[in-house]
């Protein structure tokens, strides 16, 4: 059984093997094919956090092949306290052929991959966001064709989609560079798993963001505070100012530089608006391909290949 907990689950040539099929399904879509590969087959969404691409991307992708999806909040599932969660994965389980998790604890990822019979999606958590970073690669691919080589500088904290990122970045041959303040780095712990499932993979560390852009290829930036970061906000407003992402900062970078947002953005903090709003942002196709590349997350998690197969 394939899950996708985490990319470190995820060998290169299945990375590859999901781009191919995001990218071949896309091109389909592109011209109004919707071939129906998922006839029958259910995905089940469980939330713990709000969410607009996470949701959309699989209720989307799932329509678009034939199947259909169910959304349950962790409230609704029982996971409050009104069952074990173990009992909880087995039934959900036993209805879906996968479940997408959005949640606040990786733990609670982990018990789904224990108990539920059917493959577990990791939707995002606190340790990672793989979707994210499986689409950020897919759509760097595009605008760049060959990864290997290139320069994908983070400016903001080093949070679950900077981690997914990075690891992403070494699997593929990218360059990784992480422009944070102090105390907000990759923590040592996720570096020493990276290192050691890895090896010989190291990401920079550059404190100055104007020192840190002057070679990317991508510059990435992401909220300031997450959700469940609600208390910290003021905090973080004070110690990322310098890290913002401005035209400014933009003009430090080589001029074919594009600019990358995870999304929701806080427009006037971690990025403004002549920057997200700018012929360089790419941030709006890459939201759109978290819709793609869900899809061949789908089939690839079934062994399911759809060249050749029929649009009817």
């Amino acid at each position: 059984m394939r899950h996708l907990d985490s990319l470190f689950r995820l060998q290169l040539n299945e990375i590859e093997e999901i781009f191919r099929i995001s990218a071949d399904l896309k091109s389909r879509w592109n011209q109004g094919s919707r071939p129906r590969l998922l006839d029958g087959r259910v995905v089940t969404l469980l939330f713990e956090k709000p969410s607009l691409r996470t949701r959309l991307s699989f209720e989307t992708a799932i329509a678009h092949l034939g199947g259909s999806s169910l959304f349950l909040s962790c409230a609704e599932a029982g996971l409050t306290g009104r069952e074990k969660i173990s009992d909880v994965a087995r039934v959900i389980g036993g209805y879906s052929d996968w479940i997408v998790m959005r949640v606040f604890s990786h733990r609670l990822v982990d018990d789904f991959v224990a108990y539920a019979e059917c493959p577990i999606i990791n939707g995002l958590s606190d340790q990672g966001h793989p979707c994210q970073a499986l689409t950020d690669l897919f759509t760097m691919q595009e605008e760049f064709d060959d990864l290997k080589g290139r320069t994908l500088v983070f400016v903001g904290d080093g949070n679950n989609v900077a981690r997914s990122l990075a690891v992403a970045c070494a699997q593929l041959g990218v360059n990784f560079v992480l422009s944070a303040p102090v105390g907000y780095e990759l923590p040592q712990k996720f570096l020493d798993t990276l290192q050691r499932k890895l090896g010989g993979v190291k990401p920079q560390l550059v404190r100055d963001p104007a020192e840190a852009v002057k070679q990317a290829d991508v510059i990435y930036t992401d909220v300031w505070a997450s959700m469940g970061q609600e208390a910290e906000q003021e905090k973080r407003k004070q110690v990322f100012a310098p890290y913002q992402v401005n035209a400014k900062l933009m003009s430090l970078a080589p001029a074919h530089a594009k600019f990358m947002h995870c999304l929701p953005a806080k427009r006037g903090m971690e990025v403004t608006d002549d920057v997200i709003d700018s012929p360089a942002s790419i941030c709006f196709p890459q939201a759109e391909n978290r819709m793609h590349v869900s899809k061949g997350i789908l089939l690839w998690m079934l062994g399911t290949d759809p060249v050749g197969a029929s649009d009817e």
